[in-house]
């Protein structure tokens, strides 16, 4: 850096230092110590002999910047005068559109991290079109940063409070976890990028449609990691590394969320998750259902050797506990079903639901009223294997202590 000639780098820290002023020297050349070597980075950057207006696009004021490393180093605001009212007036002509681009990058936060949320949970590519309402906000936030740059997002009164906020936040500047927390910065977005791959391939095996979302995924991996490291040199980047953040923690909490659910559905019942008949209790109603494996049983039938069907039969546990469920029926004004009760008495009839036309065609084309029947038909026909071993009488277990009479003619 050039010495004889006063460089932008040069006039931005002048600036900076002046902004800073009320605090005691030592502190403010250890403030300035952190922040040359990026200065100059992106003085080299911008090309030789840049002017001080091309640091401004990318930092923003140097006095909203002496904000910002007085609130992230945990110093108190600087006191009021009459100079920062200058500095206000000058950004009011466009307050508007870096109001917009403030509130924009906060909307498009919270979406990104809901929508990641919801994706994680089902592990499903649908929701992740709701970023499309979110992405119209996003870019005209991210084209007025681009073209404005983000002096005049930092000089907003909100901006301005959210420094009070986090100065008064960060008042121990000592705090050995704030600055431990600061010190992970890096490693953070190699996590970014990690997460955004995985999830990713996890999308891919769960549907093979979303491998056109694959490339999208690496590229946001490495946007985070080339963005991450330089967002104290140039503020603009936020608008790309924020939102990545929020979707990688908003994905990072939904995956957790559905890997309890599935532990604790595996470890339900000692382990008897995909061995058998398990109770759960997560249906849309609350009341207990069945399930084989990971899919839920509606329905009973059994079959005698010959193939034939049984009718009213009754189920119970080995410990003679019946295998009660949610027994349902039509309702015959509205075409919905109902809660009739709960019993151990299948086959139950099957309910067929749909919308009957004014013409009796279930189609819904020509009206709207609610169609639903109940069918006591079963629906496939079962093959018994023959010749199943029979155990001899000298094997057969030894009768219970418990009886159970016979039913009464």
């Amino acid at each position: 850096m050039s010495t004889q000639n006063p460089t932008a780098v040069r006039v931005y820290l002048a600036r900076v230092r002046s902004a800073l002023a009320d605090l005691p020297e030592s502190e403010v050349e250890e403030i300035l110590e952190d922040v040359r070597p990026h200065l100059a980075e992106m003085e080299a950057e911008l090309g030789e002999n840049p002017k001080v207006d091309a640091l401004i696009e990318r930092l923003g004021s140097p006095e909203s910047y002496a904000a910002e490393l007085r609130a992230s180093g945990g110093y108190p605001p600087r006191p009021a005068d009459a100079g920062d009212k200058t500095t206000v007036l000058k950004v009011k002509t466009g307050i508007g559109g870096a109001r917009f681009a403030f509130w924009g990058l906060v909307f498009s936060v919270g979406g990104f991290a809901l929508f990641g949320f919801a994706a994680a949970v089902w592990v499903r590519v649908e929701p992740l079109v709701g970023l499309l309402f979110v992405a119209p906000v996003f870019a005209i936030s991210v084209a007025y940063v681009v073209r404005k740059g983000v002096a005049p997002i930092a000089e907003l009164p909100e901006v301005g409070k959210l420094r009070e906020i986090a100065a008064s936040f960060q008042k121990d500047r000592n705090s050995k976890g704030l600055n431990y927390f600061r010190t992970l910065k890096p490693a953070w977005w190699i996590l970014c990028a990690a997460v955004l791959v995985v999830f990713g391939l996890l999308l891919v095996v769960r549907d093979t449609e979303a491998v056109l979302l694959l490339p999208l995924m690496l590229l946001a991996a490495v946007a985070v990691v080339w963005a991450g490291p330089k967002l104290k040199a140039d503020r603009r980047l936020l608008w790309l590394a924020v939102p990545i953040s929020a979707f990688v923690v908003g994905s990072m909490l939904g995956g957790a969320g559905a890997a309890v659910d599935l532990i604790a559905k595996r470890s339900y019942g000692n382990g008897s998750y995909n061995s058998g008949y398990t109770p759960n209790y997560s249906d849309n109603y609350g009341n207990p259902q069945l399930m084989y494996g990971s899919q839920d049983v509606e329905n009973i039938y059994a079959f005698d050797a010959e193939g034939k069907p049984l009718t009213e039969i009754y189920l119970y546990d080995e410990n003679g506990r019946p295998l009660s469920t949610t027994r349902y029926a039509c309702e015959r004004s509205t075409g919905e079903k109902r809660k009739v009760g709960d019993d151990n008495r299948y086959p139950r009839p099957r309910l067929e639901r749909g919308v009957q036309d004014n013409d009796g065609n279930l189609d819904g084309y020509n009206g709207s009223r609610g169609y639903c029947q109940e069918r006591t038909d079963i629906p496939f026909s079962a093959a018994i294997p023959k010749g199943a071993p029979v155990p001899p009488t000298s094997q057969a277990a030894p009768p219970s202590s418990t009886s159970v009479a016979p039913p009464t003619r």
